[in-house]
């Protein structure tokens, strides 16, 4: 996985962890027009086990983080 790069805009840099549903990567994020790349993480989920509980935990911990995020310098947008 390091060094693939997702959705054509992430680019794998290292792996922090994996949990229930899924794995989280720290990535650059290529779309955005500036050197260095900011760095950001990514949460793959796993797609074997994705159930309709699953992808709504998934969707409130995103919002969750981006609305720490916002206002935290320690948590990546």
């Amino acid at each position: 996985m390091i060094g693939n790069i997702l959705r054509q805009r992430y680019r794998i840099i290292k792996k922090l962890g994996a949990g229930g549903f899924g794995e989280t990567y720290l990535a650059e994020d290529l779309d955005i027009p500036v050197t260095p790349k900011p760095i950001c993480v990514v949460k793959k989920l796993h797609p074997t086990i994705i159930d309709p509980e699953i992808i709504r935990l998934f969707e409130q911990e995103a919002q969750i983080l981006y609305k720490l995020g916002q206002n935290h310098d320690q948590i990546p947008k």
